[in-house]
């Protein structure tokens, strides 16, 4: 056999690798549609699916190329540089390497959709800092990680057996041809098919880069769902690791020093000229609206979402403790409001930092450690005479925790290492004796305090013993949906909830009963966690509330139509609670001016209508009815000037 001919039929056999990766890649999708289709749009049709599959099809093409493309190099080309290589037990074994990869993945991707609602993104990168070990076992006793291994190493072995049989398949020979010219063109021939197939794979089924399909134009249904499922498991991971690397550079909002000026300027709403940040965000009291608390707490719950307070819900009981407190005179409450970010760490920053969320992990920056952002909550009210403290549930090393709210300026910081341990999980301790430490230790001294608690239960491996706890689970379960009655998850994350409710608001009304000089501000870190339905609204599914109760709160505290997110709570307190024209920092403007946009890094939010960032659908929030205009360009440059005075505050320090 000649060089040339050894050529092509290892070409042939790449090719056949292709064909079955895409194969493969294929069954993948149609499998992960019909193992979730509950988590379609009830209007989607056979069609929907058929332009799913069509154009899930094409963007495969780029990923069973990657394996082809491998082969090729690794066995192909070596071949043609030395024959006597005896290569087709390697190009086999990447083979098998690679369905490997896309079964593990696939196994992992239908509890990740379930979690998220999405397919693999750009917060996957929050796992490789959060606690390994808690994440494990959280894996192993919620997520059945070995049953799935079990699964996906069954699905390697069968589908390696197969591979093996396919690649052992004949394979065509070029036509003989005598003459030279003749050879050279049939050579020619297949050169160029070759590289027109590599275009053809890399493009997604098209030949010019115009008519390419890839992960940023590939949503081409009206159903999410669907729209995930066209991307497969590696095309997602490369979407994460895109818009990873989009957000630690920045380049989605073209900073420079100039544009920094532009982006401060717009939320100073005035012109100024030095080079230093901190001088557009600096803000002053228009004087107090309540009496200065004694005592401040600011609660943020795990996963406390606000569909649970919606009426629709009512008959689930899951939150009446809060509905209870929102009930009484001296509180008020926002409905409309947005977590920082989709994970709890992003709440932790737009608490204790006050900036916008920007993919950065500041408590990982050494920006961070090198001295209290301006915009911080501690040292800003330190200068109103409080002493400061956070409480977590968790451990203190989790996401350097305490580490990074002691360098924000906190005078301390307590967490699970020194709490009673007679119960909790792999994340830290029980919301109940969280509560009970800081009542314990509640000490009633001259010196005004702010306590930031942060709580824990609500959240998988989900371990609290409800029963115990007294949680009417079959009353809970005889209110839902018929096709959710049986979902033991369902009901145990329900019962959870419930949980986190009770302690909360007993805590709540312990703490003002003894200290009715103090002030609550309650909201949770992110929603996105659980709905009863497979496929939730976007109010439903992301909002999170806040509710101020104490000391001279009444329902009109606030305007009516207002929404924001956990970085407009900072301004809020200190137009609430400082004297006038006290000097305090930060990004987002108070509740109390008015502010009637909340903005994150997906969505905007006004008090009667919500919408997503990437898209023109907007859909009035369940208590509104109706939808109002929005100016979508001027939400667009608010989260931008946020996002990009944040990053830069980060990564590059005060001045520009």
């Amino acid at each position: 056999m000649s060089r040339w001919d050894f050529f092509f039929r290892n070409i042939q056999q790449d090719f056949k690798i292709f064909i079955f990766m895409l194969i493969l890649l294929c069954g993948l999708r149609v499998g992960f549609i019909g193992w979730l289709y509950t988590y379609m749009n009830d209007g989607s049709t056979g069609k929907d699916i058929a332009v799913a599959l069509f154009y899930g099809l094409r963007i495969s093409l780029k990923t069973a190329g990657i394996a082809a493309l491998l082969t090729w190099i690794c066995c192909t080309v070596v071949n043609l540089l030395w024959m006597r290589a005896q290569l087709d037990k390697l190009r086999w074994w990447i083979g098998c390497a690679y369905i490997a990869l896309l079964a593990v993945l696939f196994q992992a991707r239908i509890p990740y959709y379930e979690q998220f609602h999405s397919g693999f993104n750009q917060f996957i990168y929050n796992t490789f800092r959060d606690d390994v070990q808690a994440l494990f076992s959280t894996f192993v006793q919620e997520y059945q990680l070995f049953g799935r291994l079990a699964i996906a190493f069954f699905m390697t072995m069968l589908l390696g057996w197969l591979l093996k049989r396919w690649l052992n398949t004949g394979a065509f020979t070029l036509p003989q041809v005598d003459n030279a010219w003749g050879k050279l063109s049939m050579r020619i021939s297949v050169i160029v098919v070759m590289i027109t197939f590599m275009v053809f794979t890399r493009f997604g089924g098209s030949l010019v880069y115009s008519h390419s399909v890839s992960w940023k134009n590939a949503a081409v249904c009206h159903d999410e769902f669907l729209n995930e499922a066209i991307l497969d498991d590696v095309q997602a991971l490369y979407r994460a690791h895109e818009i990873n690397e989009l957000m630690e550079s920045a380049q989605g909002i073209h900073i420079n020093a100039e544009r920094i000026r532009q982006y401060g300027q717009h939320l100073a709403n005035q012109e100024i000229g030095g080079n230093d940040l901190e001088e557009f965000l600096e803000k002053h009291a228009q004087g107090p609206k309540v009496s200065k608390p004694k005592h401040i707490f600011i609660i943020i719950g795990e996963s406390q979402a606000q569909w649970p307070l919606m009426s629709q819900y009512a008959d689930l009981h899951i939150a009446d403790g809060l509905k209870s407190l929102i009930s009484e005179k001296n509180s008020t409450y926002v409905p409309a409001f947005l977590p920082n970010g989709p994970f709890t760490p992003m709440a932790v920053t737009g608490v204790v930092s006050g900036l916008a969320e920007v993919n950065l992990y500041p408590n990982y920056q050494p920006e961070s450690y090198r001295k209290p952002y301006a915009t911080a909550i501690a040292p800003q009210l330190k200068k109103l005479g409080y002493r400061t403290r956070f409480w977590y549930g968790g451990f203190s090393s989790w996401e350097r925790i305490r580490d990074y709210v002691l360098a924000q300026g906190f005078d301390e910081f307590h967490a699970f290492d020194e709490l009673k341990k007679e119960s909790g999980n792999v994340w830290g301790a029980d919301d109940k004796l969280l509560f009970e430490t800081i009542q314990e230790k509640f000490q009633e001294d001259e010196q005004p305090t702010v306590d930031v608690i942060l709580t824990v239960s609500n959240h998988a491996p989900y371990t609290v013993d409800l029963a115990k706890e007294g949680f009417p689970e079959e009353q809970v379960r005889s209110q839902l949906p018929q096709y959710a009655k049986n979902n033991k998850m369902l009901v145990k994350q329900l019962g959870h909830y419930w949980y986190a409710d009770k302690y909360i608001s007993e805590f709540v009304k312990t703490r003002y009963e003894k200290s009715p000089d103090s002030l609550f501000i309650i909201t949770g870190d992110h929603a996105d966690r659980m709905n009863i339905e497979p496929t939730p609204d976007l109010f439903t599914r992301y909002a999170i509330p806040l509710i101020i109760y104490g000391q001279g709160v009444n329902k009109q505290l606030l305007p009516e139509k207002i929404a924001g997110n956990h970085i407009h709570i900072l301004p809020t307190l200190f137009e609430l609670i400082a004297p006038l024209g006290f000097q305090y920092y930060s990004v987002g403007q108070s509740l109390t001016r008015g502010n009637n946009v909340g903005v994150n890094h997906l969505l905007w939010i006004t008090h009667e209508t919500i919408g997503k960032l990437d898209s023109n659908v907007t859909v009035p929030v369940p208590y509104a009815g109706t939808s109002s205009q929005v100016d979508l360009q001027s939400v667009q440059l608010d989260l931008e000037a946020m996002q990009a005075v944040s990053w830069w505050r980060i990564k590059n320090g005060r001045y520009f």
